[in-house]
């Protein structure tokens, strides 16, 4: 795990300086959301959240995953996202973070070291205010999945975020009903676009400082 080992501290020192914040999200926001983010006032009764990066060393490489949420009646429903949920009235928001990630895909939360956070994100269609944050494990977890949130999970190369090969535009129909021409990564066939797409986005202007 020597190669995490080194990534993480690299990586935990930069995430402590000033993030790339909003605008680093929005190179990966459809264009209304770029256009309006400014006019967005965020309610005093926005639910709280936090989600994942989590990062393992698998084949000599520092990966992280993506879930497929399930089909239910909601905004995100079938959406890739990483592990996360909503904030309990008597958790911070790092043990948020940590929870959801074991509930959800299995990762005992007392082996992840968290090493930081990114900017948080206001998502108006739930109206969540997500918190991201970034954490590691000395090993490659055996993932357990939560069968009523999480459809599948998909493995991710930390390098391969950066290959623009894997990026693109295309129509989504939005849960209002609006279609938009959204940015999208594609990986391992699906869309990740909209809020995760904007936390990949900053993670990735982090990642090119260390």
């Amino acid at each position: 795990m020597a190669q995490l080992d080194e990534f993480s501290k690299k990586l935990k020192y930069r995430l402590s300086l000033p993030l790339p914040g909003i605008q680093a999200q929005l190179k990966m926001a459809h264009l209304e959301r770029r256009i309006n983010y400014s006019h967005v006032k965020i309610p005093d009764y926005a639910r709280m959240g936090a989600v994942l990066i989590l990062l393992y060393e698998d084949e000599g490489s520092v990966k992280t995953c993506l879930i497929e949420r399930t089909q239910y009646d909601g905004v995100h429903s079938g959406q890739i996202a990483f592990p996360g949920g909503k904030k309990e009235p008597d958790e911070s928001l790092e043990e948020t973070a940590v929870r959801e990630t074991e509930e959800e895909i299995g990762v005992r939360q007392t082996d992840i070291t968290l090493l930081g956070r990114l900017t948080e994100l206001y998502i108006p269609p739930s109206n969540f205010l997500v918190h991201p944050f970034i954490g590691a494990i000395p090993y490659k977890p055996s993932f357990l999945l939560q069968p009523e949130e999480v459809a599948g999970l998909y493995e991710i190369k930390i390098d391969d975020l950066s290959d623009e090969r894997l990026r693109g535009e295309k129509k989504i129909t939005l849960s209002s009903g609006i279609t938009v021409q959204t940015p999208f990564f594609g990986l391992h066939g699906k869309t990740v676009w909209g809020a995760t797409a904007m936390i990949i986005s900053e993670f990735l202007e982090v990642l090119q400082a260390i």
